[in-house]
Formats: structure tokens, C-alpha cells, sequence
């Protein structure tokens, strides 16, 4: 099974972070977890992406906010999908990071999920992996029946909240 790379711009993002790996965790799904950044270590982050197909991955996540560059220059240098984290700051509430994640130029697309999303990059990543790998998808197909139940149920205990009024 290809692996998943969890790249994060700052170590500060890990508790957002940490979703998607509970998530990758919670599949079975391979990952290794790095810190790099566009603006501070871009070379190391250039090197990484373009080595990550040889290297056995499938998916790059990248966590990033402020600037928020680090999806963008991952996805310059590898044909892998890469599914962009936008993080909250303090100043502009994730918005700077959102917009930075999601408008990359033609040729350079980036899978953008919300703001502090990182269980939903993780399942994402692991849907896009699911397409070659059938024991995965039926994970999927599982996780997504548990939710169905779930909904039912709390709507049979709504049903007989209002049915006491």
C-alpha cells in the first residue's frame, strides 16, 4: 500500500495535524509525519515532493496557514495529488491560509478541504488511495454505513423527545 505523507509548515500545526494521522491510524493507512516550509526550508520541501512518488507514496498532505505556500510548492514538484490543510491564525481566522491553499494557477491543482479539515484530508487521501486498493474502499464503505446508522439513531431518540412534548 502506498504511503501518505503529512507535511506541515510549522510543528504548531500539529494539533490540527494530528486528526489526519488518527484518521490514517483508525485505516491502517502508512504515513510518516514531517515538518517543512515553503518559505523557510523550500529546498528541503522542493526535494521531498519530487522524491515522494520513488519513495512509495501515494498522497501528499500539507498543513499550512498564514501564507500558506507549502501545498502549492509541494504539488509544483510532484504529479501525486496533494490535498492542502489551510490552518487557522489569530489575524485573519484561517481566510489568508483558505484562499493561499485553494487558488493555485492552472496545472498546479491542489484538493483544498476547510479550514482545520484534517480528518477530512485524511479520508480524502485514503479514498484517493481506495481506488486501487478494494480492502480499503470496503473500509470506507464500512465507515460510511456507521455514520448512516449513527444519524438514524439519533433521529429515532429525536423522534421520542418530541413525541414527550
Amino acid at each position: 500500500m502506498k504511503k501518505v505523507a503529512v507535511i506541515m509548515g510549522s510543528d504548531s500545526d500539529f494539533p490540527i495535524v494530528s486528526k489526519a494521522v488518527l484518521k490514517l491510524k483508525e485505516f491502517n493507512v502508512p504515513y510518516e509525519v514531517h515538518v517543512m516550509s515553503a518559505h523557510r526550508t523550500p529546498d528541503a520541501a522542493i526535494a521531498f515532493a519530487a522524491g515522494a512518488k520513488q519513495n512509495g507514496f501515494g498522497v501528499i498532505i500539507a498543513a499550512a496557514g498564514m501564507a500558506a505556500h507549502l501545498a502549492g510548492v509541494l504539488a509544483a514538484k510532484t504529479t501525486l495529488p496533494v490535498i492542502g490543510i489551510p490552518c487557522k491564525s489569530a489575524q485573519l481566522d484561517g481566510m489568508d491560509a483558505l484562499l493561499a491553499t485553494v487558488m493555485m494557477p492552472t496545472g498546479i491543482p491542489v484538493a483544498t478541504v476547510a479550514v482545520n479539515g484534517a480528518a477530512n484530508a485524511a479520508i480524502l487521501a485514503v479514498e484517493m488511495l481506495a481506488l486501487s486498493d478494494d480492502a480499503l474502499a470496503e473500509k470506507l464503505e464500512t465507515m460510511k454505513a456507521e455514520m448512516e446508522q449513527g444519524v438514524a439513531a439519533k433521529d429515532a431518540a429525536m423522534q421520542a423527545k418530541v413525541a414527550e412534548l
